[in-house]
């Protein structure tokens, strides 16, 4: 068996982990590990949203809706994916937070990556109500 391989499935991988299929996050020994890229499958029931705005942003990142409506906000303007295929990328220093307006599945890439970013616990992207 070769240990430089892993074949998965992105929808049950990423289940075990918030969404996240590649990154720093992952074990220094497992191929997923990666300083360079973060790739997410993010399945996001409607009205999920992110608990607090990513403020000094260092990573470039591209959004692509597979299925949904899903929004992201910038300061002073919102983007609305709604058709499949539907992108936002944005750069360094570009403060953002997301909703999800239908039940969304979309996937994720950001680079490079890089530990800070994570919402505590008690304060993961919440439902409303």
């Amino acid at each position: 068996m070769d240990d430089n391989v892993y074949v998965g499935n992105a929808g049950k991988d990423a289940a075990l982990d918030r969404g996240w299929l590649l990154g720093h996050f992952k074990n220094m020994d497992d191929p997923r590990h990666s300083q360079a890229v973060e790739i997410k499958w993010g399945v996001h029931p409607c009205g999920d949203e992110r608990a607090q705005w990513v403020e000094d942003e260092r990573r470039t990142a591209l959004l692509v809706l597979i299925s949904g409506r899903f929004r992201v906000d910038f300061p002073g303007r919102s983007v609305h994916l709604e058709e499949q295929g539907d992108y936002v990328v944005w750069g360094r220093d570009t403060a953002h937070s997301w909703f999800a307006e239908e039940e969304s599945v979309l996937l994720t890439v950001r680079w490079p990556s890089v530990p800070g970013y994570a919402v505590p616990e008690s304060m993961r992207s919440r439902l409303p109500g």
